[in-house]
């Protein structure tokens, strides 16, 4: 799918995000993960903002999405919770950071979408700082087998929809890229992990 056609599909998407910000599960889950945030933070995907109310107090963000309508809720939702927060409208798989520019890099529900998910997670090692954090609540393959039938089935039609594949292996994905795992958490017949990394260890 063309980048155009996905904006415009999380475009239609803003108002039904800004409205999962309530979601139960999901704010505990944000926020056992968000807790962890500190100093400067890069956020992928804000979307509506959804892991905002639970930043500690004092960290700096800069967040990005490429649908204009997320960027805008995030905005809202930057102001309401008093955060000091960069939103900025762009595709982060087309951005570049200097190397090391931030202790903490959150991205939560966007590896189902980007078009080389491996590729962006090596940037992220290079942006984080060596003692930094990289914190992750994904979603993807599960472990039960008629549940992943079914994923794989539908995966197709889902993408066309909501933009979102179904069936990427997320913790493979992280250890390929070289990240040190430090803790993972995994909920619903592990289709949902949450990850927090360090980055991958420089060679001098």
């Amino acid at each position: 799918m063309d980048t155009e056609r996905l904006i415009r599909i999380f475009d239609r998407q803003a108002t039904d995000y800004d409205r999962k910000r309530d979601d139960p599960k999901q704010r505990r889950w944000r926020q056992k993960l968000i807790g962890s945030a500190k100093g400067e933070v890069l956020e992928l995907a804000v979307g509506a903002g959804a892991n905002f109310p639970f930043y500690p107090k004092g960290v700096k963000i800069t967040a990005v999405d490429f649908s204009g309508a997320m960027v805008e809720k995030a905005r809202r939702a930057a102001g309401q919770y008093r955060l000091e927060a960069d939103c900025i409208c762009a595709d982060i798989e087309d951005m570049s950071f200097a190397a090391h520019s931030f202790d903490t890099i959150v991205s939560t529900l966007s590896l189902c979408s980007y078009k080389n998910p491996l590729n962006l997670l090596v940037k992220l090692n290079r942006w984080c700082k060596p003692d930094g954090t990289i914190l992750l609540l994904e979603h993807g393959i599960g472990s039960n087998l008629l549940v992943t039938t079914l994923q794989r089935a539908l995966n197709p039609l889902l993408y066309r929809i909501y933009g979102c594949h179904q069936t990427r292996d997320i913790l493979g994905l992280v250890r390929e890229s070289g990240m040190q795992i430090t803790r993972v958490e995994s909920y619903s017949l592990n289709m949902v992990h949450l990850i927090w990394a360090g980055p991958e260890e420089q060679q001098l």
